[in-house]
């Protein structure tokens, strides 16, 4: 242990995110001069098991989604339980977090107030070490750069007068390098913006970049994001694959799936076969919450059907927490895990939840929320072992700050950069 990471102090600052809400940034000093500086997300639809964020409730003050209480909580509680601990003793400092908590989800400091602070301390560690975080993290490890989701098309409660599924996504996975993965992203992006005004239809675009058109049908939205990637000039199905986030908790109701641009109602084996049929009919590679995050014999059921032949990702269905995700390995429902850290509110909780994921030879993917910030912490993960993918909006606005940071890791890795491509896929064998 070294004498010279022991935490000086903490402080806490209320910021902004790119939706122009508030959120809570830690900052964590050691006494050698080094620190560390984190900020917590925040996402628009979230998973009824995630940790809560502590917001003020204040009307007269960004609608009630100011985080004074947070930063408070940072600044009057945390900062002295961990003054005089190791910052590199990342496993103490967030078990000491969750103690001082003290409730099941994080409710009474606030996730975003705890993941502010566990995050920090990473940095601030890595830094005492003059090491990148991937690295300080991942020692020597194998490094692979990820394969980028590219949420180019949404609906659902990311769009209005749109499609009901709430992303659909670019996936390079068939390219050799992240910086080509990327070009292609952004080339894809473009021509799906062309392609649809060629078409006819009015264009949105959602606060971090994906665009929504009025479209006829979910299907539809399948199949204009793979126009686009033939437009763009590369091959579908062999260097460029389609993903969906389906998010149907939200389309949930009394035992159904609702899906109002088509007037249809599906139960839930009915939605399995359309599932089904699409994986047949596109180059579909992965579907994220494919069904509800309490639908547990559905989910069983779904995987069993098509889970050898596509990814399916549990992102409200397992909220990034270690425990249901064992249970979803342990009933084989999914087969890969959406990584949050701000669903389970500590780094040592992330790195667990990817560490079952892989033991049990599932896949994982990282990602960012809608409301992102500076923080850059899920692209240095997103390279550790047991990872290999990263979803984002497309390579525009708030995106290029994961993006540029995987260029520059890439840029450091030199021959040693690795792509993680499709490989890690492990549904697709």
């Amino acid at each position: 242990m070294k004498s010279s990471d022991k935490i000086v102090r903490v402080w806490a600052r209320e910021i902004l995110n790119f939706r122009g809400d508030p959120t809570a940034e830690a900052e964590v000093f050691l006494n050698d001069g080094s620190y560390g500086r984190a900020a917590a997300p925040a996402g628009v639809s979230a998973g009824t098991n995630e940790v809560g964020q502590l917001l003020d409730g204040d009307a007269k003050r960004f609608g009630g989604k100011g985080v004074l209480k947070a930063v408070q909580n940072i600044r009057e509680v945390i900062a002295p339980a961990l003054k005089g601990m190791p910052a590199s003793q990342q496993e103490v400092i967030d078990k000491t977090l969750i103690e001082l908590d003290g409730t099941p989800n994080k409710r009474r400091l606030g996730g975003n107030a705890i993941l502010a602070v566990s995050l920090a301390t990473a940095h601030a560690a890595a830094a005492s070490q003059n090491l990148p975080l991937y690295r300080y993290l991942g020692g020597e490890g194998t490094f692979r750069l990820p394969v980028p989701a590219f949420d180019i098309f949404c609906g659902g409660s990311h769009a209005e007068n749109s499609l009901d599924f709430q992303e659909y996504l670019v996936i390079p996975a068939g390219l050799s390098s992240f910086r080509e993965a990327l070009t292609a992203g952004a080339a894809i992006y473009k021509s799906l913006i062309e392609l649809l005004h060629r078409q006819g239809y009015s264009v949105r675009e959602a606060g971090s970049g994906p665009i929504s058109a009025p479209l006829h049908s979910n299907q539809e939205g399948v199949e204009v994001v793979a126009a686009a990637i033939e437009m763009a000039g590369y091959k579908l199905g062999e260097q460029c694959f389609i993903g969906i986030d389906a998010a149907t908790s939200e389309l949930y109701e009394n035992g159904k799936y609702i899906l109002n641009r088509e007037g249809q109602s599906l139960t839930s084996s009915e939605l399995a076969h359309m599932w089904d049929n699409w994986v047949s009919r596109y180059p579909i590679i992965s579907i994220e919450d494919a069904m509800s995050e309490e639908d547990w014999e559905s989910w069983q059921a779904l995987t069993k059907r098509i889970g050898g032949r596509v990814q399916l990702v549990g992102d409200d269905f397992f909220t990034t927490n270690p425990e249901r995700v064992r249970r979803g390995i342990a009933t084989g429902a999914a087969n890969a895990v959406l990584i949050k850290p701000n669903q389970i509110g500590t780094l040592t909780e992330t790195l667990e939840t990817i560490s079952i994921a892989h033991q049990a030879g599932w896949a994982t993917m990282l990602s960012t929320r809608s409301g992102e910030t500076e923080d850059t912490t899920i692209a240095d993960i997103s390279v550790l072992k047991g990872c290999g993918q990263i979803k984002t909006g497309p390579p525009r606005r708030q995106g290029i700050i994961k993006h540029n940071r995987l260029l520059r890791i890439e840029e450091e890795l030199g021959n040693r950069a690795e792509y993680a491509g499709l490989q890690v896929f492990k549904a697709l064998g």
